[in-house]
């Protein structure tokens, strides 16, 4: 009887250098704390608005509220009830709050405005350095040429389109492919490090009375400090979708295997199919 050849050891490479880890990881921590903060801010206030000013008396595009028995979120002239999670909620301890956001999403826990401040102003720092360095790193470094830049052909919007029906349909490249960027990580990657990220840290700077007197024309690029802080608002959910996203996608394409490389670098490339 014919013994059949053993398979070849599977194929590594070195997927991810160690700035890239390291940035990783600690802009995973500190935008958990930001968001987590942010919403404490934002139970200060649960009201959004566009302009320069904005109150109680002003109208809200978008506002988390409460009735006698029911929470609910508005936005614009629609209306979602939402108690129990939005609005109007109990605790552990079955005392009902009516906070925007419930304690288990918020740092610190209990309501305080002064804390969720504190936190968010230190990571902000933390955000702000360490996003510089790896910008510099990635456009210096090489990081933006060899692993970021969007090649001529990628640009076809056939290949583009492509790419969607294949992340539509969960189709995962093998082989060498499997170890590159495809265009929509390269788009999505691009946009979160080089324009959402600063403005986020932007946006955040606007609503500052000092930065305002020290840079007035913040107030006038974005409309306004409530229009900066609509933005700010809205750009953290858009980080929270692409966070959904992006651990969906790392589930799906091998969570061991993304995982060891973002750990150790080395990634194992997935064999390639039979044709």
């Amino acid at each position: 009887m014919t013994e059949l050849a053993p398979a070849p050891p599977p194929t590594r490479v070195y997927r991810h250098r160690l700035p890239t880890r390291i940035w990783h990881w600690v802009n995973a921590v500190t935008l958990l704390i930001l968001l987590m903060s942010g919403l404490m801010i934002f139970n200060a206030h649960p009201r959004l608005y566009w302009g320069q000013y904005g109150a109680n008396s002003d109208y809200a595009w978008f506002a988390i509220g409460s009735t006698a028995d029911t929470g609910y979120v508005r936005i614009g002239a629609a209306r979602v009830e939402t108690t129990g999670l939005l609005g109007r909620w109990t605790d552990a301890e079955g005392v009902e709050k009516t906070w925007a956001f419930p304690g288990w999403a918020t740092i610190p826990t209990s309501y305080s405005l002064a804390d969720g401040r504190r936190w968010h102003l230190l990571f902000a720092w933390v955000l702000a350095i360490s996003l510089t360095l790896y910008m510099l790193w990635t456009a210096l470094g090489g990081h933006l040429k060899k692993d970021l830049h969007v090649r001529r052909d990628e640009w076809s919007p056939r290949h583009i389109w492509h790419d969607i029906k294949d992340h539509a349909r969960l189709r995962f490249p093998t082989g060498a492919a499997a170890a590159r960027y495809n265009i929509l990580q390269k788009l999505s990657y691009i946009g979160i490090i080089f324009i959402l990220l600063p403005l986020m840290i932007a946006t955040g700077l606007t609503m500052s009375p000092g930065i305002n007197a020290a840079a007035p024309w913040l107030l006038d690029l974005f409309g306004g400090r409530q229009s900066a802080r609509s933005i700010h608002f809205i750009g953290a959910w858009a980080l929270v979708a692409f966070f959904l996203v992006h651990i969906v996608m790392v589930m799906l394409a091998g969570p061991v295997n993304e995982l060891r490389s973002m750990v150790t670098g080395w990634f194992r490339l997935p064999a390639e199919k039979a044709k």
